[in-house]
């Protein structure tokens, strides 16, 4: 069996995160490194490593990590508009393998990404 990724070592609470909700198949903590006012990561639980390595059966998954993703976007006052990005492999900037995806809002989000 794999060591634990960054991201099952937050959910288990052996590292310390600032949770902004827990739900059964996905979770939400503040990014430690912000990159605009609101910046929340939101991970499934199960530790899939990026996009690139879904299945049809983890849709139920990626459907509960997009309506959290509204959902924070709603309770964080980001009527103006908002982000989600999940980066995949190394030549899309993913430092943790582990998917997940940055909500980010609060400001203009500006075009093309980089």
């Amino acid at each position: 069996m794999s060591d634990p990724t960054l991201f099952q070592k937050i959910h288990q609470g052996t590292i310390p995160a600032t949770f902004l909700a827990r739900e059964d198949l996905c979770f939400a903590i503040k990014d430690i490194a912000p990159e605009a006012p609101f910046h929340a990561l939101i991970v499934p639980v199960k530790p899939i490593p990026s996009l690139a390595g879904i299945s049809p059966d983890d849709a139920p998954i990626l459907v509960a990590c997009l309506a959290l993703a509204q959902r924070l976007a709603q309770e964080n006052g980001l009527d103006k508009g908002w982000r989600l990005v999940s980066n995949v492999g190394q030549h899309g900037s993913q430092s943790v393998p582990h998917l997940h995806f940055h909500l980010l809002g609060g400001r203009q989000m500006g075009w093309p990404p980089g």
